[in-house]
């Protein structure tokens, strides 16, 4: 028996040490062993789910907590475990189920409320969404651990509060570690610039950046990905490859490992493309591996991170007004924060508006953004458009099924009939460009913009309709029509916004305008320009590596 008891301690202890640098694999080696001694342990079955997780072995790991919860059912950190990898698995409605059971044993469980607020969203479940708002708020006012980033920024309007939450989840997750970096000073030819993210393959966030890597000046720079995501063998990766001059794989590595390796390749300046969004790995750039660290693209918002120096925008995103609620210093680019590739193609066979579903002569208001962009303030505005224009039709995105149907009974409760709503299914980067020419009008979201969705839209010379939020998610598709000459689409009011998508609707030669106007425009404003993107980025870069060797020196 003392050998038993023994034997399984080592391999928990095992596991553990693994789990803990990352090795997620060793780990899981040592608990299914510990399993073959203990099968009735839950607390097992979820540290073995836990690592599963972590190696995005989704279906797995959900097993593996559900098998938990079977041996003990109030067992919370399972619950909460499971609830994120149902959440990943984007079935949200089941999350919420998982969420709500552990707000019930321990309304203060860290982070619970939140994501059960963004769980609903996701799936347009809008019932008592203002009172989990309120609640949300008051924890956060009370520094509780209420609110993940994701719902901060989706939610939460006020920059202050966005802060807020942020500098919460930053002290809690990233706790103080010796940095990597001491103050060496480093001799380069070329300022070292690496690019820390884990969509380097078909994701939206390469398809910005994607001509600003090709387009770096290697005279004065050297670029370095740093990929921890996968690779998908698509066209996309293999032109990103080709797009830096190195490309350091570091997927299987864990957050000190892959901080060792910008270290040791003495990077001046840091990109962190994630943030706080999916699969990011902020923890990588609280070991501090590089003089200037940068908060740029992937999260509209501040990180509340001291190990984080600057954050990219430009002067609609982020006002003079707004910077004290940034933790980082704001360095802002001319035209716009967001960069293009010019060499998107809107391919496809043509499909009709039959074929898609839609109306042959009915004007098509449409918004492919999230279903968690979706928020009832705005649905209210979007359904009295249709009351307003007979024969008209909402395109939406067929996010997930219970958006579907949770937008289908809120528009029949508003009095519109839901056959009105059509929804979109996701496809390829080319087949979706090429739908935007079916739509009349795309209108955007509140607080949280679209924002790839919004220069994909007008790319393909489909107007967008936006109002501008005060936060950075909600300033983001105002920054993007300036940029591309069209400020008249830029409203301040949602009541603005209402009267301009009614009268676009019913004044086409006003509509058919504004699509010449976006025609011209296409291949002369700065928003479609990469080169000169580029240009003012490294100027920027240039200006935070000039700061930091006056630090250095001093």
């Amino acid at each position: 028996m003392a050998d038993w008891s023994s034997r399984l301690q080592a391999l928990r202890n095992a596991a553990q040490a693994h789990f803990r640098r990352g090795e997620f694999l060793a780990a899981e080696r040592y608990i299914a062993e510990a399993l073959t001694l203990d099968p009735q342990s839950a607390e097992l079955w979820n540290n073995r789910g836990a690592g599963q997780a972590a190696m995005q072995q989704l279906d797995a790991a959900l097993a593996s907590f559900t098998r938990a919860l079977e041996l003990q059912p109030d067992f919370q950190r399972a619950t909460a475990n499971r609830a994120h990898a149902l959440f990943q698995l984007q079935r949200y409605a089941e999350a919420i189920g998982d969420f709500e059971h552990i707000l019930c044993a321990n309304p203060d469980y860290p982070y619970a409320l939140g994501n059960l607020a963004f769980c609903k969203v996701q799936c347009a479940d809008w019932r008592d969404l203002d009172g989990l708002c309120a609640r949300i708020t008051a924890g956060l006012r009370a520094g509780k651990r209420v609110v993940t980033p994701a719902l901060a920024t989706a939610l939460l309007t006020s920059p202050s509060e966005q802060l807020s939450a942020m500098q919460i989840v930053a002290r809690d997750r990233f706790p103080h570690a010796p940095p990597m970096w001491r103050g060496e000073r480093y001799h380069h030819d070329r300022i070292r610039v690496a690019y820390v993210s884990s969509d380097f393959h078909a994701h939206a966030t390469a398809v910005l950046m994607a001509g600003v890597f090709e387009n770096h000046n290697r005279k004065r720079f050297e670029t370095i990905a740093v990929s921890f995501g996968p690779d998908d063998a698509s066209p996309m990766r293999t032109r990103l490859k080709r797009g830096f001059e190195r490309f350091i794989e570091a997927g299987t590595g864990n957050d000190a490992q892959t901080a060792t390796l910008i270290r040791q390749a003495e990077i001046d300046i840091a990109v962190d493309l994630k943030g706080y969004t999916s699969h990011a790995r902020p923890a990588i750039f609280s070991f501090r591996p590089a003089p200037v660290q940068v908060n740029y693209l992937g999260f509209p918002a501040t990180m509340g991170a001291e190990f984080i120096d600057y954050v990219l925008a430009d002067r609609v995103t982020i006002p003079d007004t707004d910077e004290q609620w940034f933790s980082e210093k704001v360095v802002r680019l001319p035209d716009c924060y967001q960069p293009n590739d010019r060499t998107r193609e809107a391919g496809g066979k043509g499909l009709t508006r039959t074929e898609a579903g839609l109306p042959e002569n009915g004007f098509v208001y449409c918004c492919f953004n999230n279903s968690f962009k979706i928020l009832p303030q705005v649905f209210d505005v979007w359904m009295r458009l249709l009351r307003e224009n007979p024969g008209s039709v909402l395109w939406l995105l067929a996010d997930n099924p219970d958006a579907v149907a949770n937008l289908k009974r809120e528009a029949a409760q508003r009095d519109v009939d839901p056959v009105r709503l059509v929804f979109a299914p996701r496809c390829g980067l080319s087949e979706h460009l090429a739908r935007h020419r079916l739509a009349d009008l795309f209108l955007d979201t509140l607080p949280y913009n679209a924002h790839t969705t919004a220069s994909d839209s007008l790319w393909t010379g489909l107007p967008l309709l936006t109002c501008i939020g005060s936060s950075f998610a909600g300033r983001v598709a105002a920054s993007v029509l300036n940029a591309a000459g069209l400020p008249e689409l830029v409203t301040t009011t949602l009541r603005d916004y209402e009267t301009l998508a009614l009268s676009l609707a019913r004044e086409p030669a006003r509509l058919a305008a504004l699509r010449a106007k976006l025609a011209h425009n296409r291949d002369t404003c700065p928003l479609f320009d990469v080169a000169r993107f580029t240009r003012h980025l490294e100027a920027a870069y240039t200006q935070m590596w000039e700061r930091a060797q006056v630090r250095v020196r001093l």
